[in-house]
């Protein structure tokens, strides 16, 4: 399940795109000198922050294989 090329772009890519479209967005509005880009910067940050907390939870989550009965 987790070597389906569509889980790992839904589950990853996707979320990490947004979180670079935020930090771009924030770091667009910091170069206009406007404060409020600071607070897309910190969001992206954690939003990338989460897919990669998602990524180890779900590869260790999905990566478990119990032994097979004897």
């Amino acid at each position: 399940m987790t070597n389906d090329p569509q889980f790992l772009y839904m589950i990853l890519v996707l979320p990490s795109l947004f979180g670079l479209t935020l930090i771009g967005d924030g770091l667009v509005k910091v170069l206009r000198e406007d404060t409020a880009g600071l607070i897309s910067i910190v969001f992206g940050i954690l939003f990338i922050g989460a897919v990669i907390f998602a990524y180890f939870f779900f590869s260790s989550y999905f990566g478990f294989e119990p032994p097979m009965p004897l």
